[in-house]
């Protein structure tokens, strides 16, 4: 081979080499723009959002209760002993109950030996930097509220979106990425009346706002009449003993369970199911005074609160708080006695006065 051809042989060689690089190079360069592309085109990264959120919760995460979320049943048990009951949920957790009545109430939400939510109300809850009975101007002052939080779990992404009614009356924190914490407040009074500590999951799985996902939604729990039946037992008591808390609270009297009053309750909440309508009247034309006189039960005055597809007896007793009319009735000063009736996820609240 003489020096030219030589020379020209090792110039293509080289030239092929030069050109494979680049094309492998041009490959590599066009995937990296791709994904950074893909990335750009999710809205509200979680990790963007998390690491703005990690500085206030330093600030955020210094009072007891907080302490409790994800903590085991032996930590429950070691700090507040046994509780007083424990009830079953839609949701895959139990509710173990703690409460003095006076100064503190306390819902743990436990599943497989450890604390997934916790709904809490009393003077004594401690949940620095906010405090039952503070105002949301304090509030508001302590913490940046968002219309839209945004969840991550695994690939799928779920975005809480809170209309401006919610904003006011539920805002929504997010701690950490799997920790968020909900703010309840009187509107009436424009203060906190309880919080509530729930993960991500919880969120998504109870509904408590409306949601944009990409990924899918959780598989709904199948339960048995027998489940159900047991479920709104629990949420039955809770709605009474929420409703007393409040009273007690507001300087009103306390109000008694009434078992023949809950029973009609009961009645009207499964009939509202079954006939599906939604109506302190039923389709033929009773109402209160006749579903209590057909069971002869005896008052002077009696009220009747509703509700249907809240998600469980927090929430709906905080609806009714907040709302003028079942307000008055659920505050009223003269009511002596309460009947509670659950069917599936309607809600009846009977109170009567049976004496002045």
């Amino acid at each position: 081979m003489n020096r030219s051809l030589y020379y020209l042989f090792t110039f293509i060689i080289l030239f092929c080499i030069g050109l494979f690089i680049f094309v492998q190079s041009d490959f590599f360069q066009s995937n990296i723009s791709n994904i950074t592309q893909v990335e750009e085109q999710v809205p509200d990264l979680p990790h963007v959002e998390s690491e703005q959120i990690k500085k206030a919760a330093d600030q955020i995460l210094s009072g007891t209760l907080y302490n409790y979320a994800n903590a085991s049943t032996d930590t429950l048990l070691a700090d507040f002993g046994e509780p007083s009951r424990k009830d079953m949920t839609p949701y895959g957790y139990k509710w173990w109950i703690y409460t003095d009545n006076e100064s503190y109430y306390i819902q743990f939400g436990v599943e497989k030996n450890k604390v997934e939510t916790i709904f809490a109300t009393g003077e004594d809850i401690e949940i620095d930097p906010f405090e039952i009975g503070m105002s949301y101007e304090q509030m508001s002052d302590t913490i940046q509220l968002k219309q839209k939080v945004t969840f991550q779990d695994g690939l799928s992404f779920y975005s809480f979106l809170l209309n401006d009614e919610e904003l006011q009356m539920t805002p929504l924190i997010q701690l950490s990425d799997d920790l968020f914490l909900q703010l309840y407040f009187d509107t009436f009074t424009s203060s906190l009346s309880a919080i509530r500590l729930a993960s991500g999951e919880t969120l998504v799985n109870q509904r408590f706002y409306e949601m944009e996902y990409r990924g899918k939604l959780p598989d709904e729990n199948e339960l048995s009449d027998e489940d159900w039946a047991e479920i709104e037992r629990g949420i039955e008591q809770q709605i009474l003993d929420l409703t007393n808390i409040y009273r007690r609270r507001h300087d009103v009297q306390t109000v008694k369970f009434d078992e023949a009053v809950a029973s009609v309750a009961k009645k009207h909440s499964k009939e509202m199911h079954e006939e599906n309508y939604f109506s302190h009247t039923s389709h033929d034309g009773r109402g209160l005074k006749e579903r209590l006189d057909e069971n002869d039960i005896y008052y002077f005055a009696a009220g009747e609160n509703i509700a249907a597809q809240y998600t469980d007896a927090p929430q709906v007793v905080e609806g009714w708080l907040n709302s003028d009319g079942h307000r008055e009735t659920l505050l009223e000063k003269d009511y002596t006695h309460l009947g509670v009736g659950v069917y599936r996820l309607y809600y009846t609240q009977n109170f009567i006065t049976k004496h002045h």
